[in-house]
């Protein structure tokens, strides 16, 4: 029978007496652990941060363009054609079972003036759907209204950027600003969203009603022409269907034939967005791989020292045969030294790859997110490369014979 206590104070006594070879032989499971932890906190960080910033886009989201121009045979991008009205906008959310909400949009940049102070910014002309579609909410005031879209009121939304940079401490509510000199009160203060997945600032922006954006600011020599609709569809499940009706319906609005091209691009911005978080999900998974190599070097190291262990202590393994020991006490004192050689470096190794990620999100500014599960993973592989690593020396320590381990000098 296996004496188990006095095979596990051998051990450890072992691991004692050699404290420098049992340091050294740790530094690879402190280091692969730590790298772990590390990288899965900063991959885990990236997509979380990635997920909120496609949240903060809205969801279900399409993406109508207009048509590309062709000048003296040199194509221009999308959307430089007016091929979209405002009619075509309102069809779309009238006539297409799988849309909730569509909302034209003209965009143009501008500098706005507030007393003494001014700021360039997007200037957006759209509908009140818009904000339904973005999944937008307000911090004060109210959205812009189907009379102010029929009145081309001169009213507007402002982001939290605009009002940080144009009123500092100042209630925006109830003021006049100046756009390309002329005059809009702010009816409504946009709640911040942050940085959209491409990095943009999504809060330095400007609403005033379609309408007023032809009329006063960005003139179109197309009335009702417009630059892009953006749709949202009822549900994940109908964007296919979405996409679908959209195509048949502008087709059959614009008159074109079978063998005619779309005069429009319709993107499914949601597919886009999810194929940023899912590259952001194979990035943390590379870098976890990449980690783990150091715990398989670690590993190898535990291997080799243990091998030289055995070497070392060979009259001591042949003393203990002499005196009764079995093959399985022999090879069970081994696994339990590089068990327990694996365990305090994974301890060692969690404290600080926790370090390591705080540091690298102060200093960096990067998001990170310390998972249970990093931790548990890396710490389990850690055990298990232990186990596995320390089982050839023990294996070998086991099948010495005692005469000739005790005569060896």
């Amino acid at each position: 029978m296996i004496n188990l206590s006095s095979t596990v104070k051998i051990a450890l006594r072992a691991i004692r007496v050699n404290k420098m070879r049992s340091a050294l032989t740790m530094l690879g499971i402190i280091i692969g652990v730590g790298a772990v932890i590390t990288m899965i906190s900063v991959g885990s960080g990236a997509k979380q941060r990635i997920s909120e910033q496609i949240s903060s886009m809205g969801s279900n989201l399409i993406l109508v363009l207009s048509g590309a121009t062709t000048q003296g045979g040199i194509r221009f991008g999308e959307g430089t054609q007016p091929t979209l009205t405002i009619g075509d906008a309102v069809a779309i959310q009238e006539e297409c079972p799988s849309v909730q909400y569509s909302a034209p949009v003209h965009r143009t940049t501008a500098q706005v003036v507030y007393s003494n102070q001014n700021w360039s910014t997007a200037i957006i002309g759209t509908t009140p759907e818009m904000l339904y579609i973005r999944e937008w909410e307000l911090s004060d005031g109210r959205n812009l209204t189907p009379d102010d879209i029929r009145s081309a009121a001169k009213v507007c939304l402002l982001g939290k950027t605009v009002v940080e940079n144009l009123f500092g401490n100042i209630n925006p509510m109830g003021q006049v600003i100046r756009i390309k000199n002329v005059p809009f009160m702010v009816v409504g203060v946009l709640r911040p969203k942050g940085q959209s997945p491409s990095g943009d600032d999504q809060d330095d922006v400007i609403y005033i009603p379609i309408t007023t954006a032809q009329k006063k600011i960005a003139g179109t020599h197309f009335p009702g022409s417009v630059r892009s609709i953006m749709v949202k569809a009822r549900s994940s499940e109908d964007l296919m269907a979405a996409e679908r009706q959209i195509t048949e319906l502008l087709r059959q609005r614009h008159r074109l034939g079978p063998r005619q091209e779309n005069d429009f691009t319709v993107r499914n911005l949601t597919q886009m967005m999810e194929a940023q978080e899912q590259s952001a999900q194979v990035m943390t998974l590379l870098l976890a791989a990449i980690a783990s190599v150091s715990l398989i070097v670690g590993g190898i190291g535990i291997m080799n020292i243990m091998l030289v262990s055995v070497t070392e202590r060979t009259r001591e393994i042949g003393i203990r045969m002499a005196v009764g020991a079995k093959t399985w006490d022999i090879r069970l004192q081994f696994i339990v030294e590089a068990l327990t050689l694996s365990v305090i470096g994974g301890l060692i190794g969690i404290l600080i790859g926790i370090g390591a990620s705080e540091i690298i999100s102060v200093t960096s500014g990067w998001s990170i997110l310390i998972s249970p599960f990093s931790v548990l993973l890396a710490f389990g592989f850690s055990v298990l490369v232990g186990v596995f690593f320390g089982f050839y020396p023990a294996y070998k320590a086991s099948m010495l014979k005692p005469i000739e381990a005790l005569r060896y000098e």
